[in-house]
């Protein structure tokens, strides 16, 4: 596995949320007038520059659930969440500033006793993003498992908080091309090979023909060849998804992929984050500005986190 993708994808989805926390609910016709064009301060949370949100936190929780366990530990995961939220670990300034309304209802229920196998919500309403914004450091510990461990690992610790089915199928599709940008192929080629692979994985699962077919996008058609006014950049995690794969498959670089990212408006930060991390594996921690890298609020940390990730995860399977 290469150091750089591991660093970059932690870096990388940490400053794609930074540079959307000041404009997160912004419209996407103010932001053309007004671009992101580089990481700034304050804004709609009044937070300093290089600040990341609840995104980033939970991420975070997740990562440093696998560094201390050194595998996936579902309770540990769900107790960091429950420390993020009542004690603000894993802030970049000690409070928590933003979360969501399925995030906040499913942690009350862990907190009330829950177990982590039970707590998420499986109401058709409750497909936001929120558990797609954080499942990225998952795709460390998971280079060695078959498809179908991938598919329940990524499930489980989705649902501590998001358990539709949606929110799962999102995750593992996220996961999935993650993991073969870790192996270093080519970007389109990863997403047509996914169209094959993950529509056969799913036929073998009992998920409606309905369902899957929302999918449709990313599993049937070419999503780079649609129009920026065809892709949606809400808090719906179908749309976040689709936002970031078409932000990666149609920018060349880090910066232009975030950017575009969070210059859709709308859910800017989770945006921000989900392309963010898939452009940090792409282009590696050195396709990442410096001045980006030197603004992020605990970078030095942050680094030295996914280092730590890369040492215990990354030797595991010498083919990634």
């Amino acid at each position: 596995m290469n150091q750089s993708k591991v660093i970059g994808s932690i870096l990388g989805l940490a400053i794609g949320d930074a540079l959307g926390v000041p404009v997160e609910f912004t419209s996407r016709e103010t932001l053309r007038r007004f671009p992101v064009v580089d990481m700034r301060a304050f804004g709609v949370h009044h937070q300093p520059r290089g600040t990341w949100s609840d995104d980033s936190s939970m991420a975070f929780c997740i990562l440093a659930s696998l560094i201390e366990k050194r595998t996936v530990d579902l309770n540990d995961i769900a107790q960091k969440f429950c420390l993020w939220y009542t004690e603000s670990y894993m802030t970049p300034h000690g409070q928590v500033f933003d979360i969501g309304n399925t995030t906040l209802h499913t942690i009350s229920n862990l907190l009330r006793g829950t177990p982590p196998e039970n707590s998420g919500d499986t109401d058709e309403d409750a497909n936001g993003n929120g558990s797609l914004m954080r499942t990225l450091p998952l795709v460390f510990a998971l280079n060695n498992k078959t498809i179908e461990e991938r598919f329940d690992i990524v499930a489980a610790v989705s649902k501590i908080t998001h358990a539709h089915i949606r929110s799962v199928v999102s995750c593992f599709y996220y996961i999935e091309f993650a993991l073969q940008l870790l192996k270093g192929k080519d970007k389109f080629l990863i997403y047509n090979e996914l169209q094959n692979s993950i529509s056969d994985f799913l036929k073998t699962k009992n998920i409606s023909e309905k369902e899957i077919n929302l999918f449709k996008r990313l599993l049937k058609q070419d999503i780079s060849k649609c129009e920026e006014s065809e892709i949606r950049s809400s808090g719906y995690v179908l749309h976040t998804l689709e936002a970031s794969i078409w932000c990666l498959l149609t920018s060349n670089n880090y910066a232009e992929t975030t950017l575009k990212a969070v210059n859709l408006g709308s859910d800017t930060d989770t945006t921000g984050t989900v392309a963010g991390g898939l452009a940090g594996i792409l282009y590696g921690e050195e396709g990442i500005q410096a001045d980006w890298k030197e603004y992020l609020v605990k970078s030095a940390e942050i680094r030295s986190w996914a280092e730590q990730l890369f040492e215990i995860y990354g030797k595991r399977d010498p083919s990634v």
